[in-house]
């Protein structure tokens, strides 16, 4: 199922991006087996297997790659493969035998996908960082917040997830089309901090243009302009607007009813904190609920805002099955809709343990070598975190 059914990829397990890489292709059809660590290490946020969904729709296998035979039984999968996904250092997997020099040279047509924050090459790539400071470095961080207020932390989701995973996703895509032209596969260095920059083009175009403040909540589309933010109603809920275009502003103005004159010029940012203060007063009028009862499907370009509890029992996610129950834990559908080759069924998260190992490997190597390599002791037990309890009520999130 799916339409990168029949394509193959060797996951060298990590954090963040490189998981969620490797997800949005097994979501979409790709055989993908997840190398595991068998030494304890402290990677990312605490949890149990089972909430850990970047890690859905794969099987793992555990080897402690500072063994030989580790490397050897890792190099004989890569022959099988059409890529390969790590997320260590710069120089790491080339001091354990798994550079991308010898990989190609076991299979030439292998596309070797390298996720790293600063980068393979520059005066920060052997630094540590996480999301935060990449998109610290890109200008994105800056321009995220209100006026007169620090910038706003966005998640991860700027940089591990939009700037990393979604760019090696279709980094390791695009070479893995052109090696099955061309035969040959290559190196794709996706860097977060490259990602993230990119990210932010349309935004560079507007300051180079002159046409950006750089004063954080200034502009249209940081908060800055009254058609493009958040209100609170008289309930303490939240809706958005995003009213950018003239006419779906006026209606807006309209369904309000407020004064356009008394508004002022709809894109005079003078007259915007004298507009802003009235669709707020507006929206304390009511509930957001009552909000969403008059606005919800007209073009005033809104939406409520939503928790992770109400975001899956909204009737349009409902509507389009957008989030799936898998093992009793709700999550995001795969995406994006394919008409003819549907992604995947998600599977829940898979640990790796010699019981697994069958299971695994199977499609990856004929079953007398799978019982070879058994024989030589490789295949160890994944070694789970420590977590901290997470309470089965609020972890799961089962829809009503």
């Amino acid at each position: 199922m799916g339409p990168l059914a029949g394509i193959k990829i060797i996951e060298l397990a990590g954090i963040g991006p490189g998981p969620m890489a490797a997800m949005l292709l097994a979501d979409l059809g790709a055989t993908v087996l997840r190398v595991e660590r068998q030494e304890p290490v402290e990677l990312g946020v605490k949890r149990p297997l089972e909430f850990n969904l970047l890690l859905r729709n794969r099987q793992a296998i555990a080897l402690d790659l500072k063994d030989p035979a580790a490397i050897e039984l890792v190099m004989d999968l890569i022959e099988h493969a059409d890529g390969m996904i790590e997320g260590f250092r710069p120089g790491v997997t080339e001091r354990l035998g798994l550079g991308p020099d010898a990989c190609l040279a076991r299979n030439p047509r292998l596309v070797y996908g390298r996720m790293t924050g600063w980068g393979q090459t520059g005066p920060l790539a052997h630094a540590a960082g996480h999301d935060i400071n990449y998109i610290a470095m890109s200008g994105a961080l800056n321009a995220i917040g209100r006026k007169g207020q620090p910038p706003s932390v966005p998640l991860a989701l700027v940089g591990d997830f939009g700037g990393g995973a979604m760019f090696l996703a279709m980094g390791m895509l695009a070479a893995i089309i052109e090696a099955r032209n061309s035969g040959k596969g290559q190196v794709v260095d996706a860097a977060i901090i490259d990602g993230a920059v990119a990210l932010t083009t349309a935004i560079y175009g507007l300051h180079a243009a002159g046409l950006w403040d750089r004063e954080r909540g200034s502009n249209v589309l940081d908060s800055g302009a009254p058609y493009y933010d958040v209100y609170q109603c008289k309930c303490g809920g939240y809706v958005s607007i995003g009213a950018i275009e003239s006419r779906f502003y006026g209606d807006l103005v309209k369904r309000l009813d407020l004064d356009a004159a008394e508004l002022g010029d709809q894109n005079d940012k003078a007259s915007w904190p004298r507009a802003k203060a009235a669709v707020a007063r507006a929206f304390q009028t009511r509930s957001r609920d009552e909000w969403c009862a008059e606005l919800e499907g007209t073009d005033v370009c809104f939406a409520p805002v939503l928790s992770f509890d109400e975001a899956p029992r909204h009737p349009h996610f409902i509507g389009r099955e957008s989030f799936i129950e898998v093992d009793g834990v709700v999550q995001p559908a795969p995406a994006p809709r394919f008409s003819r080759t549907p992604s995947v069924t998600p599977t829940g998260p898979q640990g790796a343990s010699a019981a697994t190992v069958d299971n695994a490997l199977a499609g990856w190597l004929e079953a007398p070598a799978v019982r070879a390599w058994k024989r030589r002791g490789v295949f160890g037990t994944q070694a789970m975190q420590a977590s901290d309890p997470v309470p089965v009520k609020s972890a799961r999130h089962k829809q009503d």
